[in-house]
């Protein structure tokens, strides 16, 4: 029975630092395969590209963002979106190339790619079988050489 492999465990986590940060509330994720790589998208709308920052540590991917708050002095009359420094993190398996992640940011997205490392993907294995038989006579000794007397 075939298993599938998953190197991901995702894991939302509190940061302990002096600037309070909220948790995936104001990340949601995609994250999927496609061929020999995993793919994260994350809803980053409104983030300076210029405040995330995106860290590998121990097999922990950390992805940091912030949303500045509107500084105006007004009168709010609905005030639902998430604004201050975000922060999601996700436990890597042993099955990706922490090396060769790469990220892109585009219309309010963060895309990471993840490869699946090499020693992970599935392969073949080739088994070695000789296909000649090897007889032994009784007159040959344990040297190998014929007894000449028989």
């Amino acid at each position: 029975m075939a298993r599938t492999f998953d190197p991901f465990r995702s894991l939302d986590d509190w940061f302990g630092s002096a600037a309070p940060m909220r948790t995936s509330v104001g990340m949601p994720m995609d994250l999927f395969r496609d061929g020999e790589v995993f793919v994260a998208r994350i809803d980053l709308p409104g983030v300076d590209p210029s405040t995330i920052d995106i860290d590998v540590e121990d097999r922990t991917l950390t992805i940091r963002a912030e949303r500045p708050a509107h500084d105006k002095d007004v009168q709010w009359l609905t005030r639902e979106r998430p604004t201050g420094t975000f922060a999601r993190q996700l436990t890597l398996g042993q099955g990706v190339a922490l090396d060769k992640i790469d990220a892109g940011y585009a219309d309010g997205v963060l895309e990471l790619t993840i490869p699946v490392a090499e020693e992970a993907k599935p392969r073949k294995i080739a088994v070695q079988h000789n296909t000649g038989r090897t007889e032994i006579s009784g007159d040959t000794d344990i040297s190998g050489e014929v007894d000449s007397e028989h």
